[in-house]
């Protein structure tokens, strides 16, 4: 397997990821029980540094903040597919960094989501972390 091969699986799963979550992080199922606590989110004002927001706005706000970093984070390994090895050795810090940054992913999917994120986040964690380490020993 090359490491190319291994970031493109990486960068589309991203993108499935980030389409799943922003379907996926705004929907409220009534079996819950917390229809109250979010309408409370929805309707409760407050000032925010001069804005007038709800809880629900920052909610939803960060929410959308995930799902561009996701879509970001499927560029990037795409990127790093097209990068000839030579060039991904010099990048070991960027490399290696991605593949930190999505292993603090998946187990923050693992302690606070359910398992949907949870098998994403490690299956891209293991894209990542393959490509990585064949990225260096094609070198």
């Amino acid at each position: 397997m090359k490491a190319s091969w291994l970031y493109r699986i990486a960068s589309i799963l991203l993108v499935l990821f980030a389409i799943g979550h922003t379907w996926g992080f705004w929907q409220v199922d009534p079996k819950w029980g917390v229809d109250s606590l979010v309408q409370s989110m929805k309707s409760t004002h407050f000032n925010a540094n001069g804005s007038d927001r709800t809880y629900w706005d920052f909610f939803f706000g960060f929410g959308l903040f995930v799902t561009v970093l996701m879509l970001f984070a499927s560029v990037v390994a795409w990127q790093f597919g097209r990068v000839p090895a030579e060039t991904l050795a010099l990048m070991r810090m960027s490399v290696w960094g991605f593949v930190v940054c999505f292993g603090v992913v998946a187990y923050l999917s693992w302690r606070y989501f359910f398992i949907i994120p949870v098998v994403f986040s490690i299956v891209i964690f293991l894209c990542l972390a393959g490509a990585a380490w064949l990225s260096g020993r094609q070198h």
